[in-house]
């Protein structure tokens, strides 16, 4: 397995440092050397939050990313921050609800999604971060979704797992985006 350096970049309230949490809680599930750096603001919702993620199957020597082989941007501020700090073949996922879809770069991958409006399709705005984190499972499988699946149950308290399947749901959506995207590249 190649080392995974994410950026999972937004406003608050978009779900980007749950995002985050569930890909590093995976990849503990899944015995991988882990780490997740949050950074926000004082703001709740509305102000920016980023959050960096590596998951490795070697020692870790610094949780800092720098320049990501993955930028998750869930607005365009975030895609306009960390787009030019993806390498050279990274992968780029866009929420086109959010976004524009293209990018400046011709030298990485660009999965565009409008996950705001797959989540309402779903059921639920509030599940455009997990729309996202399918596609980015599916694009890159550095975890199992089945380990996200458990990470649910652990991250989310008991009242709570009944939006279990619904998350489910909107991992199988990103996902089919991801697919989408290969077919017409």
């Amino acid at each position: 397995m190649a080392t995974h350096e994410i950026i999972v970049a937004g406003f608050g309230g978009q779900g980007v440092l749950s995002l985050g949490t569930l890909l590093t809680y995976a990849g503990m599930v899944e015995q991988k050397q882990v780490t997740w750096m949050p950074s926000y603001g004082p703001e709740q919702r509305g102000g920016t939050a980023n959050c960096s993620v590596i998951l490795s199957e070697k020692p870790v020597g610094s949780p800092i990313v720098t320049h990501p082989s993955c930028l998750i941007a869930m607005n365009q501020p975030s895609l306009d921050k960390f787009e030019s700090k993806v390498k050279s073949d990274g992968l780029v996922l866009v929420n086109t609800d959010m976004a524009r879809p293209d990018v400046n770069r011709d030298d990485v991958r660009v999965i565009a999604i409008p996950a705001n409006d797959v989540a309402r399709q779903i059921g639920s705005d509030r599940i455009a971060n997990m729309v996202m984190l399918g596609a980015f499972i599916e694009a890159t499988g550095a975890v199992q979704v089945a380990s996200v699946l458990e990470s649910l149950k652990k991250a989310l308290p008991p009242h709570r797992h009944n939006l279990i399947p619904l998350n489910e749901q909107a991992l199988k959506r990103g996902a089919e985006f991801a697919r989408m995207a290969e077919i017409q590249r």
